[in-house]
């Protein structure tokens, strides 16, 4: 696919700083890496501290510093990576664009709602600050692979929760059956809470069958559980070895797009199979 001419043009000075956000293959590229997962993680460390009162109380105005040091930088970050590709839109709507901005998105929001402290809402704002984590899925290869995978295998999940679920209705129904209100199962949606407790060996014990056939069902939904758990993680497991067979049989480069900024296209390829964009 051709680069149309109302495509924005990357100058010299926005390819090189492409080169260093984007390319983790060069020398520049490993270092902003590392510097990058270097803050994100003192960050969240920081956005944890301040969650704990003590800490907060003894070291108010070094987290409230830190906060705002790290908000600016991330900031920074962010602005670079729109500029340095020639889709910014695309970018900006991407999964790890969204993920950037809520990054600093709450500090800023801060700033309109003075003394928003008191209200409940503001505080799950400022949770929000740990999405940075977030930002270190995008310097971990595997998780490509996994994400890929969990992709591939969405219809047989689907398919295996419905199962659970028609599972869990049914156990649940049977035991409000056998057990009554009189032993604590006093509705056919409690029971099913209990069965899927039950099911998933959680156990909280919060509700409990009384009855001989009530807990001979109940052993069944135990013995069950065990083999249910394993069938997700071999589903998973299964996609992880296809995908992982594909990749090293398409021999896949680490080339970022200048366009949307993605990766992992092939060694022989001329265009982003994202955006389109003819890779240099």
């Amino acid at each position: 696919m051709p680069e149309t001419k109302t495509e924005k043009k990357l100058s010299p000075w926005q390819r090189k700083i492409h080169e260093i956000i984007f390319e983790a293959d060069t020398p520049a590229g490993k270092w902003f890496d590392i510097i990058l997962i270097l803050f994100i993680g003192l960050s969240v460390i920081a956005v944890m501290m301040d969650s704990v009162q003590s800490l907060k109380a003894k070291y108010s105005d070094l987290l409230f510093f830190a906060e705002w040091l790290f908000t600016i930088l991330f900031t920074i970050e962010y602005i670079l990576r729109l500029i340095s590709v020639t889709k910014p839109k695309l970018y900006a709507l991407s999964f790890y664009g969204i993920v950037d901005l809520l990054a600093i998105l709450p500090t800023y929001i801060s700033l309109i709602y003075a003394g928003g402290h008191f209200l409940v809402v503001i505080r799950l704002l400022r949770i929000l600050r740990v999405f940075r984590v977030l930002k270190l899925m995008q310097y971990v290869s595997e998780s490509k692979v996994l994400a890929q995978a969990l992709k591939a295998s969405r219809r047989k999940i689907t398919i295996f929760i419905f199962v659970v679920l028609t599972l869990v209705t049914i156990l649940g129904s049977l035991m409000y059956l056998i057990e009554g209100e009189e032993n604590g199962f006093t509705s056919i949606p409690k029971s099913i809470y209990w069965a899927i407790v039950t099911l998933t060996t959680v156990g909280y014990g919060d509700i409990t069958p009384q009855t001989m056939v009530g807990q001979f069902v109940s052993v069944i939904i135990m013995l069950l559980g065990y083999g249910i758990i394993a069938v997700p993680t071999g589903i998973v497991t299964v996609e992880m070895s296809n995908t992982l067979k594909s990749k090293n049989k398409g021999k896949e480069g680490i080339r970022a797009c200048r366009g949307c900024g993605k990766d992992t296209h092939d060694e022989d390829a001329k265009y982003c199979k994202y955006c389109g964009k003819e890779l240099l």
